[in-house]
């Protein structure tokens, strides 16, 4: 099967007297011309020119082939622009997929914000904390928090967000606070169950002396729903470790407290994940990024603060 490749030699070269004249032009020696020419006759299993000692001549399948070929790569030349122009207009849908809280709270409000700047965009939201991007592909960009195991996607950083260990007042008062991480075992746990992580594996490091514990806790409470998670820990049920993005209106208004502050736990930094790279990504993603990017920069979950 001739290609487009194909086509643009035979249009080039039909356009010389000679295949000698033709060579001079395409800077390549004549037995290489005279050699894809036999390539493109055998393809296509029809003579195309007449070979003469000083001159070439196109047969009526040679006139034929320029003819067609012209209007094909004057096709493929304008869809191609038209590729082009799709990918540099802020138009099309935009599907994003997002954590269910977050995405709840601070990526619904900018998607819409955005379609109302680019009214020309339609765009598609899907919430879920059991995120799965292989599956076909089909998202434009992905927000994920917590620890990341695909390496395989381009990553872009929105913001810091490390993670509390916290309870009530209430719990406090009754139960005591952990004076280290292997005192959570005496208390109760309450576990968040996203990302297919292994979330009853509660890691630690020292503030002072970067000595890091581990501990296996045994929850009393779990659920796959961040919001039900933090109720029960404000209405004083036990003992949670969450993300700062949703802890902080609460560790603000003392209605919790956070514990062993003398310890860090994992950051789970927010990132956009992508599946090609800026330059062969449509500009409705790219724009959508910077808008995230500059939103999140400036952490608005912390504005209360």
């Amino acid at each position: 099967m001739i290609t487009s490749e194909d086509l643009r030699f035979f249009q080039a070269i039909s356009t010389h007297p000679s295949l000698a004249a033709a060579a001079r032009a395409l800077d390549v020696t004549a037995p290489s011309i005279s050699q894809r020419l036999q390539n493109i006759e055998k393809k296509l299993q029809v003579q195309l020119m007449h070979r003469h000692a000083r001159a070439t001549r196109l047969t009526d399948e040679g006139r034929l082939l320029t003819e067609r070929a012209a209007a094909i790569l004057a096709d493929l030349d304008d869809l191609q622009q038209v590729m082009w122009n799709h990918k540099n207009q802020i138009s099309g849908k935009l599907k994003v997929l997002a954590p269910l809280g977050f995405g709840n709270d601070y990526v619904a409000p900018l998607m819409a914000k955005f379609r109302q700047q680019y009214p020309e965009v339609t765009v598609e939201l899907e919430l879920s904390d059991t995120p799965d991007w292989s599956a076909g592909h089909t998202w434009d960009l992905m927000i994920y928090i917590g620890e990341l195991k695909d390496s395989s996607l381009r990553k872009s950083v929105l913001a810091p967000n490390r993670r509390f260990l916290c309870a009530s007042p209430e719990y406090i008062a009754q139960h005591g606070a952990p004076k280290c991480p292997k005192d959570l075992l005496q208390h109760a746990c309450i576990a968040l169950r996203e990302n297919a992580e292994d979330v009853t594996m509660w890691r630690f490091t020292s503030v002072d002396n970067g000595k890091q514990e581990s501990v296996r806790v045994h929850p009393s409470l779990a659920s796959n729903e961040g919001r039900s998670v933090k109720q029960w820990a404000i209405d004083g049920h036990g003992i949670i470790l969450r993300s700062e993005w949703d802890l902080a209106p609460q560790l603000q208004s003392g209605q919790l407290i956070r514990l062993l502050d003398q310890y860090n736990a994992p950051s789970a930094d927010i990132v956009a994940l992508l599946g090609t790279d800026r330059r062969n990504r449509c500009l409705r993603t790219n724009t959508f990024l910077e808008l995230l990017q500059q939103n999140f920069k400036r952490q608005p979950w912390l504005s209360a603060i």
